[in-house]
């Protein structure tokens, strides 16, 4: 264990850090930090500049502004999972060589990295024989032999078909926690995000704007961007105000408070997805079958939710919230809708 684990401090601290490729910057000014024994998710969409912030805190790119503090060694897992042409466990040794390690403690530790990652039984294999889900996971492997301070992973699920992808994150759950060392994780998708992170930091063009627990994010989301990217995808308007839903909030209820008509009807393994025309917004639902057809007049009943101002029509937020305050998972007056339990 490090000095910085043994203490229990900040592992890697960044202060206003803006980062620029060429003349473009990617980057803007944030600031964050990554504490011993936190599994971290970076969360955004296509070029928010997820990759180019994880390389700035890493080392690999210098940032334009700001300060960044680290305390440890760091090894950076990045997304293409490149192998040499030797086997497996010769894959895995050379990262310990290259990282200084013993060559007496290298085997011991190539093996049970690739045990914790579910892959011991790939040791003699030739790297060139690998599947793709097989290579990421001698990849991870690698990065976790060398039991680095701060580990850092650049979209390790990338790429991969759903089985193969579900599996490696299975295994990567536990694999990648650790009371001795800060992992932030560069995802793609919400579920990846979900099953993986403590905290969860989200990058939408390159700005920091939104961090916190999975959970408490998803029930309180700070603005309609962060609740958009997160998933929710309905809204209803009335008296000023917008509350926005994901399809776990809404229901199809005979007894229902609000109608609607459905306009489309999009089938699913276990289902259909509903897009719901109400007077005053649109909703969306899974239903289960048989469900209703597009044309169809169906009762709704809404149960949850993120509630926000709405713009003024210079797009200055007609009522803007409280310094400080979260929206809440209610509805403006008027509408029929229900809390949460």
């Amino acid at each position: 264990m490090s000095d910085a684990s043994a203490t229990g401090e900040v592992l890697l601290r960044c202060k206003h850090v803006s980062v620029r490729r060429g003349d473009r910057e990617v980057v803007r000014d944030v600031s964050v930090e990554l504490r011993v024994g936190e599994l971290v998710a970076l969360l955004g969409p296509n070029g928010a500049g997820k990759s180019t912030l994880l390389d700035a805190l890493g080392g690999v790119l210098a940032p334009a502004q700001g300060q960044i503090e680290r305390h440890g060694r760091v090894a950076i897992a990045l997304q293409a999972p490149d192998l040499a042409r030797r086997s497996v466990l010769a894959n895995v040794m050379l990262a310990l060589a290259w990282w200084g390690v013993p060559r007496s403690e290298r085997a011991v530790r190539a093996r049970e990295a690739l045990r914790a990652m579910g892959a011991e039984h790939l040791a003699q294999r030739p790297a060139g024989a690998l599947s793709g889900g097989e290579r990421r996971r001698v990849h991870l492997a690698r990065a976790l032999a060398v039991r680095p301070d701060i580990l850092m992973l650049d979209e390790p699920f990338a790429g991969l078909d759903a089985e193969t992808r579900a599996n490696l994150l299975e295994d990567a759950v536990s694999a990648l926690r650790s009371g001795t060392r800060a992992t932030l994780v560069v995802v793609h998708d919400r579920a990846e995000a979900w099953a993986l992170a403590d905290r969860l930091f989200i990058l939408i063009a390159g700005e920091l704007v939104a961090a916190g627990p999975p959970r408490e994010l998803l029930e309180h989301p700070p603005s309609t961007a962060v609740a958009r990217f997160l998933g929710f995808d309905g809204s209803l308007q009335d008296a000023g105000e917008m509350l926005l839903t994901r399809p776990a909030h809404v229901t199809l209820d005979p007894a229902g408070p609000l109608s609607a008509r459905v306009t489309r009807a999009v089938p699913l393994e276990d289902g259909v997805r509903l897009e719901l025309e109400l007077e005053r917004g649109r909703l969306y639902t899974v239903a289960p079958l048989p469900a209703p057809r597009p044309g169809d007049t169906v009762r709704v009943r809404v149960l949850g939710g993120a509630q926000f101002p709405l713009p003024a029509a210079d797009g200055v937020l007609a009522s803007p919230p409280r310094a400080g305050a979260r929206p809440q998972a209610t509805v403006a007056p008027g509408l029929p809708h229900e809390r949460s339990p």
